[in-house]
């Protein structure tokens, strides 16, 4: 399948008239590749609306039957799975919750053994990439499994974000660099929690070179049974999608080559000074963890942070850094520099 693979559908299968007619609108695009829907919803609170079961995948059936496109439905135990291949699903997801469970995980993969099954496995909830690592090997290792894609929904972390869940996206570097050979699809809709970001955050995936989207799409988003907020219709994605750029992996042009070369060269060159610094500082706040310690000095020294960041933060606009990469930046300087000095401190 080519890139960019678009995978769409309802958050949940609700009706036969909503599931086949949104399937067949999202068809009509001619733009989108796999229709996707709920079928059994893991939803936190017992009074929420938890999917409509297997009938559901009857109305998914149908939708296959009448667009010719592939289906994909997300499961979580072995019943999941023998329903959705009775039912001619082609993807299965294993969602994030799932993920991080290798029980769960590991009677999935015994469920789908010989099956010929297509996995998608989206990241756990949680920025711990060994959890998400264990369940593409447990699948991987199952034999019979035709095709694994990894999906990433972003994670869930403290704090106040514009994000449902935030994309962390130099995690995803990593996973990439560990399974360089597994699609990688981004799921615009669970990181946005909302309508507003989609396109921007559907943007960036297209640029860091990702091989698809997963985008929740209902015929009537705001009477949504479920996720209504970052639901759009199927006329909308048609438009988000062609606002999309798409770019190359690769230009062969020997001026570009040779510009890129030249960026690269000197950005070599910084990050080389830049560590160096790094070094020359760590040294420096070793120096003064045994000054602190030979002067019965605690570590910590608040209104010296204070400073620090005041003073920093109010260079931002002229050089040009945002407020969060700056902090992201002085935090980590600040926590080696305090690891540092505690080590000096407390050496025996």
């Amino acid at each position: 399948m080519k890139r960019p693979v678009i995978i769409s559908g309802p958050c949940s299968a609700e009706t036969e008239e909503q599931t086949i007619v949104t399937c067949k609108k999202l068809a009509e695009t001619q733009k989108v590749n796999i229709l996707r829907a709920g079928i059994w919803k893991p939803r936190t609170s017992p009074e929420s609306f938890e999917g409509v079961g297997e009938l559901g995948l009857i109305w998914l059936k149908a939708a296959k039957r009448i667009t010719g496109l592939p289906t994909a439905v997300e499961v979580a135990n072995a019943e999941h799975v023998h329903k959705a291949l009775l039912h001619e699903v082609d993807y299965v997801w294993i969602g994030a919750r799932t993920t991080v469970n290798p029980f769960s995980v590991k009677e999935i993969a015994n469920a789908l053994k010989g099956s010929q099954a297509k996995v998608l496995i989206k990241n756990p909830v949680n920025p711990d990439l060994s959890l998400w690592t264990g369940a593409i090997e447990r699948i991987a290792h199952t034999r019979g499994i035709e095709n694994i894609w990894l999906v990433h929904r972003g994670f869930s972390t403290c704090g106040y974000s514009e994000y449902r869940n935030v994309p962390l996206w130099h995690l995803i570097f990593d996973i990439k660099r560990q399974f360089p050979e597994i699609k990688m699809i981004c799921d615009p809709s669970h990181i946005c929690g909302n309508r507003k970001n989609l396109f921007k955050v559907s943007q960036t995936a297209a640029d860091l070179n990702y091989d698809g989207l997963m985008i929740e799409s209902h015929i009537c988003p705001d009477a949504a049974w479920s996720d209504a907020s970052q639901q759009i219709t199927p006329d909308e994605l048609n438009v988000l999608l062609d606002s999309l750029k798409w770019r190359n992996e690769y230009y062969e042009n020997s001026i570009f080559e040779y510009s890129l070369s030249k960026f690269r060269s000197e950005i070599d060159q910084i990050d080389s000074d830049l560590f160096e610094l790094f070094s020359r500082r760590m040294k420096l706040a070793e120096e003064i963890g045994r000054l602190k310690s030979t002067c019965n000095v605690s570590i910590y020294q608040e209104q010296r942070w204070r400073n620090i960041m005041e003073r920093i933060l109010s260079r931002a606009k002229r050089l040009d850094l945002s407020e969060s990469f700056i902090r992201t930046i002085l935090n980590t300087i600040h926590n080696e520099s305090i690891s540092r000095q505690n080590d000096v401190m407390n050496k025996p």
